[in-house]
């Protein structure tokens, strides 16, 4: 007698693979960018770190984070700091790969 997984168990599965695709779109969108702006300067090589991102998004809300980070969490502070200096493709790419291997299509009877 075979079991079958609940239902909501599959969703979530389809909603962390959808999750993992816009990710590494946005992780190529990332690349692409890096990518043009360095040919717009003539070769020099330009990697957007997720902090400058951020920061291109919305300015005040980046301020307001470290400003939390600081006060609140000081511990964390240089992991949060680090994380931030990473670059943006190499996050969200990275990232959606694992969630994409972790809850890719599963071969056989489930």
């Amino acid at each position: 007698m075979a079991t079958s997984r609940p239902r909501y168990l599959s969703a979530m599965a389809v909603l962390m693979r959808l999750i993992s695709l816009v990710l590494i779109v946005i992780a190529l969108m990332l690349l692409g960018a890096d990518a043009v702006s360095s040919l717009e300067r003539q070769g020099e090589l330009t990697v957007r770190s997720l902090g400058t991102i951020w920061g291109i998004l919305h300015q005040y809300s980046l301020d307001a984070f470290k400003s939390w980070i600081q006060n609140h969490a000081a511990f964390m502070a240089q992991a949060v700091y680090s994380s931030l200096a990473l670059p943006g493709w190499a996050a969200t790419g990275v990232l959606g790969v694992i969630l994409a291997f972790v809850f890719g299509r599963r071969i056989g009877p489930e």
